[in-house]
């Protein structure tokens, strides 16, 4: 029992894959943009300093000491 593909059904085969490939060129663009933003978001911040620049000597560490 074999059926033949009628026009019909090739037009409407072509409708519907224009309009899926276009929902999922839409939707990648979409989630591009989400993610750069995500990212430049996230490289904005400043980086954390290192451990020895967090170290901040007080006046009583730079004194000479004194020998008597």
């Amino acid at each position: 029992m074999g059926t033949t593909l009628t026009p019909e059904f090739w037009e409407r085969f072509a409708v519907l894959l224009v309009a899926a490939m276009a929902v999922t060129f839409v939707l990648t663009a979409l989630f591009d943009t989400l993610v750069v933003r995500l990212t430049n978001r996230r490289g904005h911040r400043p980086p954390a300093p290192p451990a020895e620049a967090a170290y901040r000597p007080t006046p009583r560490h730079h004194r000479m000491p004194v020998r008597g």
